[in-house]
């Protein structure tokens, strides 16, 4: 915390969100938004059209401090919305936030905000927030208080874990808790009782995560924002990063300053497209040909980089085959580009090296999501531009702590830091957390099921409204969902979601917003509802990870206001409703806040997080390595971020995951994976052997000469364990008590530490030994990532050709249909000939409960819409500006503004997805509770989309659907 002498006034008066407050319920055109908000078009319009006595700072109006001096104090935290990892200073005077300022010394976003993040503040202080615990009495939501809502909430779960299980009450964690909320609330779900949680990672990136991963080791970012400032070529595929991550362009920018060529491949020409060099229109779904028509130019041009695939690639011969089947007619006529487009795109990143790739979901968002990443890894890998400074495959993040929750939060798969659901998993973390294996056990309703997968957040409301003998688990169905910081509008198939919500015997939300699961169960049940004020990030502390995997600590900028608590408070107070509270906090002190309730203590939390996250490095970053470098960006290099000189030297800012080793060893963090070109103990690496050491009689371990610079051995060699570490000769290198703790164990699970010590510091030898990474990922359905047409494909002549796979009867404890409801709706284009495809806005995040409250970004963007191409909209019969009507397959109708623009080729219709409010044509304003509904409200694209979930992860389907249009 910094202290300020100067003080200056500012805009941004309390009368006017009391204004806006006021005309929620109204429809109003621009004119009438800007006057009755009182909100001009920026701060100078604003301040010329107020009465002086509106303008000035927003000092809390208490008779103590009403126009006293007082002290003026800055916290420094990070925005809360995108994955970039904005720094803000916040400034706060007598307990009040009443100014910003964007830290010039961050050396991920070096002074500049967003929309977004410029409005960071009246996320706190917004008035639109839930402000107490409510209740759904009679179809209105009434206040209740914390003591009522926690009794008789944990009273309803527990009666359902008694009679049907606790598999029946599922969780839907959040990507905007920080790290030690959502591994907490990984631990806590855990500890009732079932696998069944997820978070918003599962709609957005989980097939980035499975289709990375298996290629070479971790499911990440490879390299960083800053990084893409050393590549000579950059190619952005279903990646809008202009409007979903703008910051991000500081650094594209500075490249294309430096010469690099820009290349953006989309359905929609997009305000990135705008910036590029050259863009390429793509028939959404049809990544894998476009990436496979490269590859064949790649291949026939003799541009692969042979002696990196040598050395340090499996599989690729298989590929090679799919690819020469890619021949440039082929290409065009499923994706719709010539053969010069896809040659000068494959010319310009071969020629152009290093080169660099961006995707986020509108790759992801496909049921070949994970066939699309590994396409995309290969393209990298032939090229070998992986492991490289300019490099790798840079993939954008959503939420703020999406990357950090997906690391160590609540996957329904994995413990925190990927370890897996099998025995010896939980016995490794059982230890870390001091708690009984056999205890934990038996919170679950079988050993069985506490080793197998969870239902994904994307398929809850099949959990719920699947015939009950289909689902794989004792019990059924589910009966109660807890929302606890996650979108609904996030979510597909909103037309059945609200049938699953009406089924429900109890749905509880826990968010500093009521989300449109208030008002959505609102509208079809009259009890059974509970909403629970949480707070926001800036109100209390805690870490988070950006998508350049860098950690970055947050200081609680003001207290919670109204009647919030924080999430991991909330955690504690369950936890004692339902009798497991001391072995949550076993490890964990608590502090009490004014209120009196107990909060675990977030640093304590995030040193537990050290001591147990080995696999992907998460042991490094104590909360006060982390705080010095939140007070020293300045000493870091803005092109490498690595700090030169000052308390921080040699390290590289944030301790980006892998941070290998006890926070002692000092491991500076790893700016770019995998690169053999840096010693490890300098960020250096190579791929993960984390597939074994053979396939098929066929060695995985990389070639000699393919190991990081300084290794001892320089050829492939296993992950490290007791074993090796004796066979070498490097077990008395050990101390006595780290031989103790590491006897019988690996890398993974030496809670010392000391076998990373000493393979890493001693030996410069990555503790993760040194493989190849795999083209050919024979564990997925499709080893060689194919082309498969969309369930609701505009073309059934090439279903035929291409079809999707066949249904599968256990698939996430559900059956899972592909085939035989694409056989079912193979002709329905005929009736709905046009793709509907959704995307991002610049000036609202997620399902944008919370942004499209703030008045700021209110008035940017006030009306739901649909970018429709011209000749569309004339054979429809309406003009830009009208209200349309957008029908999908499943029925749902959606009525939006008409955007006729040329930005979308004819046949494609584009939405953004952050909007709800509005259902089918009615303001559900009358179904929120009162005071706390956004300002700004539109249809849901999510209500209309349809039913297609990747054949890995269960990612679903948004990218490519169908629709039809008509005037309304």
């Amino acid at each position: 915390m910094l202290t300020r002498k100067s003080t200056h006034s500012t805009g941004g008066a309390r009368q006017l969100r009391s204004s806006a407050a006021r005309n929620l319920g109204q429809t109003m055109d621009r004119r009438t938004f800007l006057k009755r908000s009182g909100l001009g078009v920026g701060a100078g319009a604003m301040a010329v059209q107020l009465p002086y006595n509106l303008i000035g700072s927003a000092d809390a109006a208490t008779a103590e401090s009403a126009g006293a001096a007082g002290a003026e104090t800055v916290h420094r935290t990070v925005c809360t919305h995108c994955s970039v990892g904005c720094a803000i200073d916040a400034v706060v005077k007598n307990g009040v936030w009443v100014r910003q300022e964007p830290v010039f010394d961050s050396p991920i976003n070096l002074g500049a905000h967003c929309a977004k993040g410029a409005s960071i503040r009246e996320h706190g202080h917004g008035e639109h927030r839930l402000k107490y615990p409510m209740k759904l009495v009679d179809g209105k939501y009434q206040k209740i208080s914390w003591e009522q809502a926690l009794n008789e909430v944990g009273d309803r779960l527990l009666k359902i874990r008694a009679e049907s299980g606790p598999d029946a009450v599922y969780w839907i964690g959040s990507s905007k808790h920080s790290n030690e909320q959502a591994y907490l609330l990984r631990k806590f779900v855990s500890f009732f009782g079932t696998n069944n949680m997820d978070h918003q990672a599962r709609i957005c990136h989980s097939t980035t995560v499975a289709g990375v991963a298996n290629t070479w080791g971790y499911g990440a970012m490879t390299n960083s924002y800053n990084d893409m400032q050393n590549a000579k070529a950059m190619l952005f595929i279903g990646s809008n990063a202009a409007e979903a991550h703008p910051v991000s362009l500081l650094h594209i920018l500075h490249a294309k300053e430096n010469g690099s060529k820009m290349i953006v491949v989309d359905p929609r020409f997009t305000r990135t497209a705008a910036k590029a060099d050259y863009y390429v229109r793509i028939r959404s779904g049809t990544d894998i040909p476009f990436i496979w028509g490269m590859l064949y130019h790649i291949f026939q041009n003799g541009w692969e980089d042979q002696e990196y695939i040598r050395q340090r690639v499996y599989g690729l011969d298989k590929v090679r085959e799919e690819v020469m089947k890619w021949t440039p007619d082929k290409v065009q006529e499923v994706t719709g580009i010539p053969e010069e487009q896809v040659l000068k795109v494959a010319e310009t990143l071969a020629k152009n090296k290093p080169s660099t790739v961006v995707w986020c979901m509108g790759q992801t968002q496909h049921t070949v999501g994970n066939a699309n990443v590994r396409a995309m890894c290969i393209l990298q890998l032939v090229l070998g531009n992986v492991g490289v400074a300019g490099g790798g495959t840079n993939i954008f993040r959503g939420h703020d702590n999406v990357q950090g929750a997906t690391d160590v939060g609540p996957n329904p798969d994995s413990l925190p830091g990927y370890y897996g659901l099998a025995a010896g998993s939980w016995k490794h973390w059982c230890k870390v957390w001091g708690v009984d294996y056999e205890w934990v056990k038996a919170r679950y309703a079988s050993e069985d099921l506490m080793t197998k997968s969870g239902i994904t957040v994307s398929r809850w409301i099949d959990g719920v409204l699947e015939n009950p003998e289909a689902i794989d688990q004792p019990g059924g169905n589910l009966r109660a969902v807890v929302y606890w910081g996650h979108a609904p509008n996030s979510q597909t198939r909103g037309a059945e979601m609200v049938e699953a919500m009406k089924k429900l015997d109890t749905l509880v939300v826990i968010d500093p917003y009521p989300s449109a699961t208030a008002s959505m169960a609102a509208m079809v049940r009259k009890d059974g509802v509970y909403l629970l004020p949480a707070c926001t990030q800036f109100e209390t502390s805690g870490s988070a990870t950006a998508s350049n995997r860098s950690l970055q600590w947050r200081e609680k900028v003001i207290e919670p206001l109204f009647e919030s608590k924080p999430d991991h408070t909330i955690m504690y107070a369950f936890a004692k409703k339902f009798g497991f509270a001391d072995e949550l906090v076993k490890n964990i002190p608590l502090v009490k806040d004014k209120q009196g309730w107990d909060e675990p203590v977030t640093e304590d939390i995030l040193r537990e997080i050290n001591r147990g996250t080995w696999t992907i490095g998460y042991t490094g970053q104590s909360p006060e390595r982390l705080k010095l470098h939140m007070k020293n960006m300045h000493t870091f290099d803005v092109k490498t971020l690595k700090a030169t000189g000052g308390p921080c030297d040699g390290e590289y800012f944030g301790l980006p995951w892998p941070c290998y080793g006890n926070p002692e060893l000092k491991h500076p963090g790893t700016p770019n994976l995998y690169d053999t070109s840096k010693h490890v103990m300098d960020g250096g690496g190579n791929f993960r052997a984390n597939f074994g050491v053979e396939k098929d009689g066929v060695s995985l371990l990389a070639e000699e000469g393919s190991a990081s610079k300084g290794a001892e051995l320089q050829m492939g060699y296993p992950e490290f364990d007791d074993v090796l570490l004796k066979k070498l000769g490097w077990w008395e290198e050990l101390t006595d008590v780290e031989k103790a703790a590491a006897e019988g164990k690996n890398w993974k699970t030496d809670l010392s530490g000391g076998i990373i010590r000493v393979a890493m510091k001693n030996h410069g030898m990555h503790p993760f030994g040194n493989a190849k990474a795999r083209a050919l990922v024979w564990n997925f359905p499709d080893p060689v990532p194919l082309h498969r047409e969309p369930i609701y494909s505009p073309r059934p002549d090439l279903v035929e050709k291409y079809p999707t796979h066949d249904d599968k009867m256990k698939f996430w404890r559900l059956p899972t249909l592909y085939k035989s409801l694409q056989d079912k709706v193979k002709d329905i284009s005929k009736e709905y000939p046009l793709i509907m495809t959704s995307g991002r806005l610049v000036e609202y995040e997620g399902g944008g409960e919370e942004t499209r409250s703030n008045p700021w970004l209110a008035e940017l963007q006030q009306e739901m819409f649909a970018e429709v191409n011209p000749k569309d909209a004339n054979d429809a019969g309406f003009r830009n500006g009208d209200y349309i009507w957008v029908e999908s397959p499943t029925k749902a109708k959606l009525k939006v503004r008409a955007q006729v623009t040329q930005r979308v080729a004819p046949g494609t219709v584009f939405l953004p997805f952050h909007f709800s409010g509005w259902w089918q044509g009615e303001d559900m304003l009358k179904f929120y509770p009162d005071g706390a509904a956004p300002i700004v409200r539109g249809e849901a694209v999510n209500t209309a989309t349809t039913y297609g979930y990747d054949s890995v992860t269960m990612m679903q389907e948004t990218k490519t659907t169908l629709c039809r249009v008509s005037k309304a």
